[in-house]
């Protein structure tokens, strides 16, 4: 089959043998994929990866149990190996045996096929589109802040980073009922927040100091973090978002004065994505920038590496 493959930096379309299919797993023809700001990390050397890319997609189960077959299905990214401490207290998400779809030791979604375990299979609402059903694992990695931080109606939360994953935080938290202002420099994506209601602020000179009790960094670069915990209240929070290959050196002395707990985020749960996409209170189609082919994946990379630009497709 026809699979994109990254290795030492280089973008190619390789054919290589499909996977086997295990007791438990299904074989997926992906539809639709979405390039994330992890693809581009990978492709820099972010984990030192080499192989098939790819983890936010949409496909159709082609085998596998007899009730998924024909769906339209995403995917939870982290095989659990379902035996160790963590798989024991449903944390799955951290077990010490994971791989992880097209980023640690199993290939991803960037190919004309792929499999998954049932168990990580969530069927995709018919109110939903192929293309919006890409957008699930960033709109889960957005809800799982939710899920860590306790956030009231109406609190001010700022977000640092106007890029796909940084509108998709603002956009979830909005409906949340948060007051978000998103910090971005570019004043055509700010523009898609500000459609949703979302309050922006053009990220130029001084930034407000100390501000939020909760900032997320969304920014993808290594100044980001910094940046929030400057503009963190005393006993703030700041979550992080960005995945950065290579060290991000950071100033320890106004986390620990300031006593800031700094709050790593990763993936989320799937159903409360899905059910904001089936519910319109997160819109994303404005969001895709372009479509590539399958075979054109080398010229998609290129697109969605370039600056400003959101979400790029590759398609069957």
């Amino acid at each position: 089959m026809r699979a994109v493959y990254l290795e030492q930096g280089i973008v190619s379309v390789r054919d290589i043998m499909p996977q086997a299919l295990p007791p438990g797993f299904a074989r997926i023809r992906m539809l639709a994929a979405g390039i994330c700001n992890t693809d581009l990390e990978l492709l820099r050397g972010y984990y030192k990866f080499h192989g098939v890319p790819g983890h936010e997609f949409c496909g159709e189960v082609v085998e596998g149990p007899t009730e998924w077959l024909g769906r339209r299905v995403v995917g939870e990214i982290n095989l659990s190996c379902g035996r160790c401490e963590f798989c024991a207290q449903s944390m799955g998400r951290h077990c010490v045996r994971r791989t992880v779809l097209g980023i640690v030791s199993h290939p991803g979604a960037f190919a004309e096929t792929l499999t998954l375990p049932v168990e990580n299979l969530r069927g995709v609402p018919n109110q939903v589109t192929t293309e919006q059903a890409v957008f699930t694992e960033p709109i889960a990695a957005a809800c799982e802040i939710l899920d860590q931080v306790v956030i009231e109606k109406r609190e001010q939360v700022a977000i640092l980073g106007d890029g796909k994953l940084g509108l998709l935080i603002a956009k979830v938290l909005h409906a949340h009922g948060a007051q978000v202002s998103i910090f971005g420099r570019h004043t055509t994506k700010l523009a898609l927040a500000a459609q949703s209601g979302i309050a922006t602020v053009l990220a130029e000179g001084d930034l407000p100091r100390a501000c939020y009790r909760i900032v997320v960094d969304a920014t993808g670069s290594a100044s980001g973090l910094r940046q929030a915990v400057a503009m963190t209240k005393p006993r703030g929070v700041v979550v992080m978002k960005s995945t950065v290959n290579g060290e991000t050196p950071i100033d320890f002395a106004p986390i620990i004065v300031n006593e800031i707990t700094l709050v790593g985020s990763r993936c989320g749960r799937f159903e409360p994505a899905l059910e904001l996409l089936r519910t319109g209170q997160v819109t994303v189609d404005h969001m895709i920038d372009s479509r590539f082919k399958l075979e054109d994946a080398p010229q998609a990379f290129a697109r969605a590496a370039a600056p400003g630009v959101l979400k790029v497709l590759l398609t069957r």
